[in-house]
């Protein structure tokens, strides 16, 4: 029985391959080869993937609206908890890819050798500076264009590649070369090191608020091999080689942050910029989607697209907000951290480098070495940020829209006492009409009000003292019920009776069932 998401895609491909291309007219086939980037770096399959083009759209919205039942009572969807588009997770890989598209292993032998190397960071300890390196290697088939677009309908909701604008065509045939890939075990990875001149796209000379090291040019190896996913992630000791200039900075005898190029050997792909960011100073911990980018997660179609399809659009003025930080707060380390799965990030990556300040990057790994990581694998990520730098103090910001968000982020105030600067959390119920899922309040109970902020526009984060502390807006209304927030009629579980809303579940459900008569 097909069950999940990997299994209805591998059952479609044979049918996306036995498929007659859709164009009339033969056209010449380019090589899906994704353009190499200037700076690189729960699981249950969506009802809505198996019924495209099947149901109506009103029966749609009924499925949308079991959803939110289903959220009412108290069982989110995975893809909710985690932050994670459904859609985004599950992907097939490895051998499961190669054989369901048929390709020889001579065929992949003869593919070059990619790597996706995913912006990282140093913390400075008594041997001298620690630079984490992490990422995947792989190979890229070589899929015919037809084929990709077949392959990418699987993700379509209420359209098809076809119907696309040309941008948002290649974009979608890209994004699906991107998911339909062979990951490489057991393979050694060299890399070399440079001092970095820029990093980031937010109108800075030097991107973010780092700065170009006098030395430390070197070649470092990874120590063993990728793992049986093709992912990579380690801490590897650097030298303070000396270069023209001088030498490296000592993390313990500098407040700048220094910028070093990553280069993965033997091919061009595997470039990201990574940060040597001192003891103490401040951190600031970002989401991306649905707080610096329009995702709507909990708009399955409309997440799609703009995952898939539209280009990356910042959410309103949010940029310059960063922009701002930036510029006015010295030495500001900008880590983003998106729990969605490695294969898709180049996206990310890009959208981070042309918008916002530069930053190092964490992403969703395919290997779990930890079974704290398979359980939660934000809190997982978060903790070893605060453990690599205990003496900093950091800035959490992300959406409402994940529950792992409300959970996780109060609890790092009493998990890592001293440590948390400041919490900002977009209010997405409050101000997008298409997040229907409630979102948990009751771990911000016992916090200081000074030390967090819902709020609901970018500006709302203007004229902000965050380096000494000052992280609430008074003007910007709370309404927090420390409860579950966000039920139908305004409701919350701790101001409603059981029979308020049994009722109110009562005339939803007699709705829908009036709607199915119609």
């Amino acid at each position: 029985m097909i069950t999940t998401l990997p299994q209805v895609l591998l059952a479609l491909i044979p049918l996306a391959l036995a498929a007659p291309a859709p164009h009339r007219v033969a056209q010449p086939v380019p090589h899906p080869m994704i353009t190499p980037r200037a700076s690189l770096t729960d699981r249950t399959p969506s009802r809505l993937i198996v019924q495209r083009g099947v149901v109506s759209s009103a029966v749609s919205s009924i499925k949308g609206l079991e959803s939110y039942l289903t959220s009412v009572i108290g069982t989110y969807p995975s893809y909710i908890a985690s932050g994670v588009p459904n859609f985004f997770q599950d992907f097939p890989t490895g051998s499961a890819v190669q054989s369901s598209l048929g390709i020889s292993d001579s065929d992949l032998a003869a593919t070059p050798t990619q790597v996706l190397n995913i912006p990282g960071y140093a913390n400075w300890t008594d041997q001298g500076w620690n630079l984490r390196v992490h990422g995947n290697v792989f190979k890229q088939p070589n899929i015919s264009e037809s084929k990709l677009n077949d392959l990418a309908n699987v993700f379509l909701v209420g359209t098809s590649i076809e119907d696309l604008p040309a941008p948002q065509q290649s974009q979608a045939r890209n994004l699906t070369a991107e998911i339909f890939v062979v990951q490489q075990a057991h393979v050694n990875v060299l890399f070399s090191l440079e001092p970095a001149s820029s990093q980031g796209g937010d109108g800075e000379s030097g991107g973010g608020g780092a700065v170009t090291p006098a030395g430390g040019a070197q070649n470092i190896t990874l120590v063993g091999q990728t793992t049986v996913e093709g992912d990579y992630d380690q801490f590897i000791q650097i030298a303070n080689v000396s270069g023209p200039g001088g030498y490296l900075a000592p993390g313990n005898d500098t407040t700048d942050i220094q910028r070093l190029n990553v280069y993965a050997d033997g091919t061009l792909t595997g470039n990201a910029t990574s940060y040597l960011v001192p003891e103490s100073g401040l951190t600031i911990i970002s989401d991306i989607d649905d707080i610096l980018r329009v995702t709507k997660i909990y708009e399955p179609k409309e997440g799609l697209l703009n995952s898939f399809a539209r280009p990356f659009t910042p959410w309103m003025n949010m940029p310059d907000i960063y922009a701002n930080w930036s510029r006015s707060i010295p030495n500001f380390h900008f880590h983003y951290l998106t729990t969605t799965p490695e294969q898709v990030t180049r996206n990310y990556m890009q959208f981070i480098y042309d918008t916002y300040p530069g930053g190092s990057f964490d992403t969703r790994p395919l290997n779990f070495s930890d079974v704290s990581a398979t359980l939660s694998i934000r809190k997982y990520l978060l903790k070893k940020v605060f453990e690599t730098y205990p003496n900093r103090k950091f800035v959490l910001i992300a959406d409402t829209s994940n529950s792992d968000v409300m959970k996780d982020y109060p609890e790092m105030v009493t998990d890592f006492p001293g440590q948390v600067q400041c919490i900002f959390l977009r209010n997405t119920s409050a101000t997008d009409s298409g997040d229907k899922f409630p979102y948990q309040t009751s771990g911000f109970k016992n916090l200081n009000q000074s030390q967090y902020m819902f709020f609901l526009v970018p500006d709302d984060l203007t004229n902000l003292d965050i380096v000494n502390g000052q992280c609430y807006n008074s003007t910007i209304p709370q309404n927090l019920t420390f409860s579950e927030q966000g039920l139908p009629f305004g409701l919350s579980k701790s101001g409603a009776t059981k029979t308020t809303i049994g009722r109110s579940l009562v005339w939803i459900a007699t709705m829908v069932a009036f709607m199915i008569t119609l």
